[in-house]
This record gives structure tokens, C-alpha cells and sequence, in this order.
């Protein structure tokens, strides 16, 4: 099989982040689109076919349930830390998505495994998912704020003990782009040894 190497770069180097404030809010992207992207995700590399993803998407009125537990998490969590404006957007954020895809590592059976590769795998996943969103000409945006980290957010996502919570993917259709990227020359991050 022959791929144009051309096309995969260009779209390797102009994915962005669109932030749900660039979504052109209410329209709403297909089912079929989103399932097409997260089979695009479980074909990451994966040590010892471990598979250890879990998805969990939220759409329709399944994000005002996404708002409603993570802004509630929240504000039972915080304590001092408390701020109006972040129970604010945990609140509003979902709801300015198409679709929300909570990204959950699920330790795979073979617990031989060493969980780092696991999370690796997890954040393969989720480069195809920005590869994937970007060639459907879609935002895209992974976020690792809010209540990823928080232990006792799991059981709500279908995740254990073990298992982890690593971030929010927000998809929607793109009302106002990002601005072009730039990287430090390869030079400064890559050494040679011939």
C-alpha cells in the first residue's frame, strides 16, 4: 500500500488544539465520525496487546451529566481552594463540545506490564484521536485540568482502583481556528549517534 508522505506530514504538522471557545457551538458532529476517530485510537501501539483504554463519550444531554459531576466533584473537594470561576467552567465547558471523551486507562490483564506503558499507550491513542480529528476537519482538545487527577472521580468513568483517569477530549466543529504553530528547530531536541 502507498501513502503520500506529503499529506501525512502537513497533517501531522498543522494539527492544533481548538479550544471549545472556537467551537461553532450547537452543531453537532456524528455519531458515526466519533466512532470512526476512536477506532482510529484503539490502532495505537500497545505493549503486549494490553489495549488499555477506556473511552467514555459524552454527547446530548450526556454533557450537562459530564458538567453536572465534575463541577459537584469540585466543589465538595476544594475546600480552600475553592474558586467561583473554575466551578463556573466545569459547569459551562462540556456543554460548549459536540462530544467529550473521557480518556481512562484500564491496567490491561497482563500486569507484567509496567503501568508507565500502559499511560504510554493511552497517550498514543490520544495523538490519533488529534490526527484524526484534524483530518475529519474538526477542533479538538485535551484537557488534564478540572478533576482528572481526582482518585474518587474513577468509579463514575468505570475506572478501579489501579486504573487512571488521564484527561477530557472536547470535539466540535471549528468556528475560529488556531493560529499557525511553530516548533524549535530539530537541532535543539535531537542527537545523533552514528
Amino acid at each position: 500500500m502507498h501513502y503520500d508522505s506529503e499529506i501525512i506530514n502537513h497533517l501531522i504538522r498543522n494539527r492544533r488544539s481548538i479550544f471549545p471557545d472556537q467551537f461553532e457551538q450547537g452543531r453537532v458532529v456524528p455519531d458515526e465520525i466519533i466512532r470512526e476517530i476512536l477506532i482510529n485510537a484503539t490502532w495505537a501501539p500497545t505493549h503486549g496487546r494490553n489495549e488499555p483504554w477506556l473511552f467514555t463519550v459524552f454527547c446530548g444531554k450526556g454533557l450537562q451529566q459530564l458538567a453536572d459531576f465534575q463541577s459537584k466533584l469540585y466543589k465538595a473537594t476544594a475546600g480552600d481552594n475553592f474558586s467561583e470561576a473554575k466551578f463556573v467552567k466545569l459547569q459551562q465547558q462540556p456543554l460548549k463540545a459536540s462530544h467529550v471523551i473521557a480518556i481512562g486507562m484500564k491496567r490491561g490483564e497482563n500486569k507484567r506490564i509496567p503501568e508507565i506503558e500502559d499511560i504510554e499507550a493511552v497517550a498514543c491513542a490520544v495523538q490519533n484521536i488529534y490526527l484524526s480529528v484534524t483530518a475529519y476537519e474538526l477542533g479538538g482538545y485535551l484537557t488534564t485540568g478540572g478533576i482528572t487527577y481526582d482518585s474518587s472521580a474513577k468509579d463514575f468513568f468505570g475506572l478501579g482502583e489501579e486504573d487512571k483517569l488521564l484527561g477530557f477530549f472536547y470535539i466540535g466543529y471549528i468556528a475560529i481556528p488556531s493560529t499557525a504553530g511553530n516548533r524549535k528547530s530539530i537541532n535543539q531536541k535531537v542527537k545523533w549517534v552514528q
